[in-house]
């Protein structure tokens, strides 16, 4: 430590310069910074990441729940986290009436599985949805049967979203088709047939 009377250097535990006998003027130490204060808040931080992750999540379960409205008639078979739900419309109307295209069956669910549908002859339109679980494996929703086959899927690298298809045959006579979900959080098929 160099004094500031005379400038000699002296030992840096020296109170008093060994040439002139001046007190040395010390440095005050900087205070050290308190990294208690530092994990706290890094601590904070990941805790109110966590929070809004489980909240987003189930705000995403309840909103797919409620917007599939409940509906009867399940007709649902094998698969992990099967929950398949069915509604079946009538299909008889006047002849009087212009045609247009009428819901003749509309299935929902989400998870795993596979479901077997029976359709009549006509014109024939389905529409499907579907948003996945998670883009690591090959989340997917199709529809097939003798006369078309609709389908949505995603790999490991797709976005994380809704999609949609549809497609659009006549049958001649009644014909059975197969939806095949996999991994979905919430899944939607409609059966419409131009009448």
């Amino acid at each position: 430590m160099k004094c500031n009377e005379c400038g000699f250097e002296n030992k840096d535990t020296a109170k008093f310069c060994s040439k002139c006998g001046k007190a040395l003027r010390l440095t005050p130490e900087p205070p050290k910074e308190n990294n208690n204060s530092k994990i706290i808040i890094a601590a904070l931080v990941i805790v109110i990441v966590i929070l809004a992750v489980t909240f987003g999540y189930f705000a995403l379960n309840n909103n797919s729940n409620n917007s599939a409205p409940a509906q009867s008639n399940s007709q649902s078979s094998g698969g992990a986290a099967n929950n398949g739900t069915t509604q079946q419309t009538d299909s008889s109307q006047s002849s009087s009436q212009p045609k247009e295209w009428k819901l003749i069956g509309s299935y929902s669910g989400s998870g795993s599985g596979s479901q077997s549908i029976s359709v009549p002859a006509g014109q024939i339109m389905i529409k499907i949805s579907a948003y996945p679980i998670k883009n690591y494996a090959t989340n997917h929703l199709y529809v097939t049967g003798p006369s078309g086959k609709a389908g949505v899927d995603w790999g490991s690298t797709s976005a994380v979203e809704t999609r949609s298809d549809s497609v659009s045959f006549n049958s001649s006579s009644a014909e059975t088709f197969t939806i095949d979900y996999y991994e979905t959080v919430s899944w939607k098929v409609e059966f419409y047939r131009y009448q």
